[in-house]
């Protein structure tokens, strides 16, 4: 169950990962070559975490289309994982935060920021999975 836990974590964290480390890198290489205005921040970060969310439904539904079909395969995806997914973003951009000040990826801060966000919902996966037998997918 431990193992089965955070392999669904491991792949919501690629979803999310994607979206949200794609959004701020996006802004941060695109928006102001000195880099993102501090008025900016706030926004950068959730629309980095509505990307994460939205890039982890899209990876999960994908995964369970062939098992459920498309539609409840999008229901199961959003309904299962919303709040492990809400958790993972909250902990990689309060991680990238606390390292960076500002919303900035590098290569130095990003296991760190990736391992809080498997670290905050790992835990949730693994209840989820016990108590009803599934957890992410």
């Amino acid at each position: 169950m431990l193992t089965k836990s955070a392999k669904n974590t491991a792949v919501c964290l690629i979803g999310c990962a994607i979206g949200d480390l794609g959004a701020i890198y996006l802004f941060q290489r695109y928006y102001d070559p000195s880099g993102i205005p501090e008025e900016m921040w706030g926004m950068v970060w959730a629309i980095a975490m509505v990307s994460g969310i939205c890039t982890s439904i899209v990876l999960e539904t994908i995964i369970l289309w062939g098992q459920m079909g498309p539609r409840r395969a999008f229901t199961t995806a959003i309904g299962m994982s919303l709040i492990s997914m809400i958790l993972m973003e909250l902990a990689m951009n309060i991680a990238d935060f606390a390292m960076m000040g500002e919303p900035m990826i590098t290569l130095k801060v990003l296991p760190f920021t990736l391992g809080a966000g498997f670290l905050a919902a790992w835990p949730y996966n693994f209840w989820r999975l016990k108590k009803y037998g599934k957890c992410c997918h």
